[in-house]
């Protein structure tokens, strides 16, 4: 044992006092103190100083150290030293062993997992492309625009309902090596001392320290149902976090899609706004010339003002959009997400290509197909067999069934073995005891509570079930609905392309004529008002065909990195933002 104890500290505020334990001895110039301040409790321990002189005073040697000098009180006695400050003694995880002075998770706080609970945990929620090690989510935000993978992955990282998932997979992970821990014997130390006086006899000083064990040899299954309850429940928490994981995926592909229609929106309704204008300027330009009636002008101006207030809510409605992907990132609503250009919404004029677009939605229409020649009820019985959140059900239909083991076993005998030796000192007289054995348990009666227990774990076994049911008819429910949402958009997809195209050429030859003085204002006005709703549609429709086809990914049970490698809107081409 080594330290040192600073003169300026030594300040009689707290009281040590140390004691000594056979073989355990110490000499003068042995014992010395060391001065920790980052320590935050305090060792208290009482040593009888076995020398033929006693302690009298400190003095500072050459090293530095304060140690005992000079001594010459009685030996034999037990002596104490104040200090006013933290010490340690050591080594203290030897000292802190033999006396009894430090709890198991002091004396085991050097062993993190004994157990390796960590290698049952499931990879921590990211997106895992190529193959790729390490921790996707160590890198800061990606500079620039960002694509449907970036966005799903700050999602996956940053959100906290995966976080909050991760950490529940944690804590059930833990929950095994508590429950695993039952199967480990059990030793504790106790340790007092005391100084007993009465009237004017002599003091009477008392000490003992003891040793127990007891180990459980057998308990009719109560540890391994015990055990099997925890490790099901952590299969649970790991399909539930596969779920979270699953859900948050999704959620980030609509709010980045959403925003995408919001941005494409915003530029459909400025075009809409510009057409307008450009209406009631010609509206204008015939009624000075005298070839317009006031109507005809005051139609094109109310038509302008009605485009201008579309443009005015579209700007808002692209504002909470963007407000929302934030949110889903795992940051604060006002911080500006740039993504982007997208494809597939078209909103400029002369942008629309015929062929190319036919061509998008023709390819939409193939996958469609592709996964409508398949049956449905294969589907469902696939989504079946990949959903996380019903396999979690099971798995918590088993740590139900697990329950209700433990609770059987916990009413049987147990047998248990049990060891002890101890020492004692009185008055200078020693004595020692040892013992070991084996100890039966049997409960006789516990107020009928075992019954009640075993009758409660039995109900929550047939609440599981049902729960496990309901989802069972829940994802046939949402493979049906995707599916059918999913060929709806596809086809949505095909039209709106035609009724885009359509539109476009009806507004540029009404605009013609009305330019050429041989239409009229009302055949603009109605043929710009049909192109901004086709517009709008188109937007819409790529929007839900996008969103279908992760939805339905979903519902199946395998939304993940491939099928965003498939979806549009993965370069890095950055989008001019409002």
């Amino acid at each position: 044992m080594a330290g040192y104890i600073a003169p300026e500290h030594f300040r009689p505020l707290q009281r040590i006092q140390f004691f000594t334990i056979n073989p355990f001895s110490i000499t003068p110039g042995q014992l010395y103190l060391h001065e920790n301040h980052q320590q935050d409790w305090l060792v208290s321990i009482r040593i009888k100083l076995k020398i033929p002189q006693g302690v009298s005073r400190w003095k500072l040697n050459k090293s530095g150290m304060a140690a005992f000098r000079d001594t010459r009180l009685p030996s034999g006695n037990f002596y104490s030293m104040y200090v006013g400050n933290p010490i340690t003694i050591v080594p203290r995880l030897v000292v802190c062993a033999l006396l009894g002075l430090c709890s198991g998770v002091s004396v085991a706080s050097g062993i993190s997992d004994p157990f390796d609970t960590e290698a049952l945990l499931p990879p921590k929620p990211a997106l895992r492309l190529g193959g790729a090690v390490g921790d996707p989510c160590a890198e800061a935000m990606p500079n620039g625009a960002l694509n449907l993978l970036d966005v799903v992955n700050l999602a996956l990282c940053k959100n906290p309902q995966t976080r909050e998932a991760w950490a529940n997979a944690r804590v059930q992970a833990a929950q095994v090596g508590v429950s695993k821990a039952s199967y480990l014997p059990s030793p504790s130390l106790t340790a007092s001392g005391s100084r007993n006086s009465v009237n004017a006899a002599p003091s009477v000083y008392q000490r003992s320290i003891g040793v127990s064990l007891s180990y459980l040899l057998y308990d009719f299954g109560g540890r391994a149902a015990n055990l099997e309850n925890a490790r099901q429940l952590l299969n649970a928490a790991t399909a539930t976090q596969d779920g979270t994981v699953q859900t948050v995926f999704l959620s980030a592909v609509q709010a980045f899609y959403q925003t995408q229609a919001a941005l494409a929106a915003l530029d459909a309704a400025l075009e809409s706004e510009r057409a307008a204008k450009e209406s009631f300027a010609a509206a204008e330009a015939r009624y000075t010339i005298g070839s317009a009636t006031p109507a005809d002008k005051l139609q094109a101006q109310t038509a302008y003002s009605q485009a201008t207030l579309n443009r005015i809510t579209a700007d808002g409605s692209m504002k909470n959009t963007k407000g929302t992907l934030a949110n889903m990132l795992g940051l604060d609503a006002n911080r500006n997400v740039p993504l982007v250009a997208a494809k597939g919404f078209i909103a400029q004029p002369g942008s629309f290509d015929p062929a190319k677009n036919a061509a998008y939605a023709k390819d939409g229409e193939a996958e469609a197909l592709e996964i409508s020649g398949r049956d449905v009820a294969a589907l469902i019985e696939e989504a079946r067999q990949r959903r996380p959140d019903l396999y979690a059900a099971a798995m918590q239909v088993k740590a139900a069934e697990a329950s209700a083991d433990a609770a059987r076993a916990a009413d049987k005998p147990t047998v248990s073995l049990a060891a002890s030796t101890n020492q004692s000192s009185s008055a200078g007289v020693t004595s020692r005891g040892s013992s070991i054995g084996i100890t039966l348990n049997v409960p006789i009666f516990s107020g009928f509570a075992p019954t009640y227990r075993i009758r409660a774990a039995e109900a929550q076994i047939e609440t599981r079930n049902a729960q496990l049911e309901r989802l069972r008819l829940q994802v046939a429910l949402d493979v049906w609905t995707a599916y059918q949402n999913l060929t709806t958009a596809t086809q949505s997809l095909r039209s709106t392309a035609d009724l885009l195209s359509s539109a476009e050429q009806s507004e540029r030859v009404a605009l013609g004529r009305y330019k050429a003085g041989v239409g009229s204002i009302l055949d603009v006005l109605n043929a710009q008002s049909a192109l901004a709703g086709a517009r709008q549609q188109r937007i819409q429709s790529t929007f839900n065909w996008n969103i279908s086809r992760a939805a339905l990914a979903q519902a199946m049970g395998s939304l993940d990195a491939n099928l965003l490698q498939a979806l549009p809107d993965s370069s890095k081409q950055t989008r001019k933002q409002p």
